[in-house]
């Protein structure tokens, strides 16, 4: 998979890009493109897509100050998912269900506020606040859904606009006076993450976002979403909704789901079996260990890089990623792999037997952009394009099959091999987070005789299998090198 996008992707350009790369991605071995929201955002042509107002307006309407979105007009990305599709790769939409924003007309309604810190500790009695929450399209009137979202679809908003007052409003409705019920405590009940808090009690918010789903479906054919911030929307929700996507489409619909939750596995596999397996899901342990590897360089041991990984867990619906959109310099969950790492990180996600691995897009084509760091001040970032990508791409769509053998036995040095299979040649794997490094390793006795060479092109020197099926294999310092053999 290539998440296909990143949080400061240019104005007006990604789906016709999508549609000029897809022969692209497709030999390169991508077999699935996540997207970006398509939908309108509350910033219009501005938004990233995360801001949602209009499920329906795929750029259609002129709303929110722009006909287009971000990424461009409803025929642009109806082009790019056919692209995709005509190339034999699959579509996967990112559907932003927790929050809407950007409301067409305020009302009134009975609250609570709440601390920030703790959303069960009332820190005011009920009163009347006013709040944009009655959502009515007047752009798209009606077209595709007369459906009319107001008070009684959300359980809390983040800004009174009686008295001009920011905070946690928890609504008072029909369907309860307390939030949804969450997994954990983590904030005493984190249902509220921003803007209108979408109330999934309400049995028309449900039908309505089964109805999009659908709609969405019978225009692009997509074959997998993904399902932004589920750390905050009941499990229950995402089992009723992708049992009805699933029967209504006839398909059986990838779903991963973005719980964001660095350094605790725990949590991950929680939620996994609250949802009853219905979903994959980011596996964010993992990738809070790159970027602590790559901090840490030869104080890291790497023979723990898997250790409390979702993907060492439960292989079958772990997503796994080096870095997206939240992660990267400047955004709310900054947490980036230093570039010294990223080739090695990658290696681990993609020449690997176990998840399902996740591209991003900045270290296949590069990025640069401007935006305010935590002091206000501007910053220029530039993410160089990772060198070794696109040939660890094609070495996993020609050599990473068959038996896996690793060899995590240096505390600064791991390496394993996969054997190959009747149809594919294997390839053998070495890196190092310090010095230079050799490991001796078993890639089969079908390679007797036969030499290896380091595709990446750290090490020049081939390497010959003796009459066991064993090699020394190289890496340089602070590298990875990834051996195929000489045809």
């Amino acid at each position: 998979m290539i998440q296909f996008f990143h949080w400061y992707s240019p104005e007006d350009t990604l789906w016709k890009e999508v549609k000029e790369k897809a022969e692209y991605l497709g030999n390169l071995g991508i077999t699935s493109v996540w997207l970006p929201p398509a939908s309108k955002g509350e910033q219009g042509g501005r938004s990233v897509g995360y801001d949602t107002y209009d499920l329906f307006d795929l750029g259609e309407f002129d709303q929110k100050g722009s006909v287009r979105t971000k990424y461009g007009t409803k025929d642009e990305f109806l082009e790019a998912t056919q692209a995709l599709h005509d190339r034999g790769v699959q579509v996967i939409v990112d559907f932003v269900f927790n929050h809407k924003a950007g409301g067409d007309e305020s009302e009134l309604m009975q609250a609570i506020k709440v601390s920030e810190e703790n959303r069960l500790k009332n820190i005011s009695d009920p009163y009347e606040i006013e709040a944009f929450t009655r959502f009515t399209f007047p752009g798209r009137n009606g077209e595709y859904s007369d459906f009319i979202w107001d008070k009684h679809c959300f359980s809390g908003v983040d800004f009174d606009h009686r008295n001009q007052e920011s905070g946690i409003f928890n609504l008072f409705s029909e369907y309860g006076n307390d939030w949804d019920e969450m997994i954990t405590n983590e904030k005493g009940n984190y249902d509220f993450l921003m803007f209108c808090d979408i109330e999934f009690r309400n049995p028309a918010v449900r039908d309505e976002l089964i109805k999009y789903a659908t709609w969405l479906h019978e225009l692009t054919y997509y074959d997998g979403v993904r399902l932004d911030a589920v750390k905050h929307i009941p499990p229950a929700y995402f089992k009723e909704f992708l049992h009805l996507l699933r029967e209504r489409t006839g398909k059986d619909i990838f779903a991963v789901g973005e719980y964001w939750a660095p350094g605790h596995l725990e949590l991950l596999t929680k939620y996994i079996d609250a949802t009853d397996g219905t979903m994959s899901l980011f596996d964010s342990a993992l990738q809070h260990s790159f970027h602590v590897a790559s901090n840490m360089g030869s104080q890291f041991d790497l023979r723990e890089i898997f250790t409390k990984s979702l993907v060492s867990e439960n292989q079958e619906l772990a997503v796994t990623l080096v870095d997206n959109h939240d992660t990267q310099p400047l955004q709310a969950l900054e947490a980036p792999v230093e570039s010294w790492f990223k080739p090695l990180a990658y290696a681990l996600i993609l020449l690997r037997k176990d998840g399902y691995p996740c591209v991003f897009y900045p270290d296949l084509f590069g990025a640069s952009y401007w935006d305010k760091g935590d002091d206000g001040q501007d910053y220029e970032i530039f993410i160089d394009r990772v060198d070794e990508l696109e040939t660890m791409l094609y070495t996993r769509k020609d050599f990473a099959f068959g038996t896996q053998r690793d060899y995590f036995e240096q505390t600064n040095a791991i390496g394993w091999i996969r054997e190959g299979d009747e149809d594919h040649s294997g390839c053998a794997v070495v890196m190092s987070n310090s010095d230079g490094a050799t490991i001796s390793m078993e890639i089969g006795g079908r390679y007797s005789g036969r030499s290896f060479r380091d595709v990446l092109g750290k090490v020049q020197d081939e390497v010959w299998v003796n009459e066991s099926g064993w090699a020394d294999f190289h890496c340089a310092p602070g590298s990875v090198s990834v051996w195929t053999e000489v045809i």
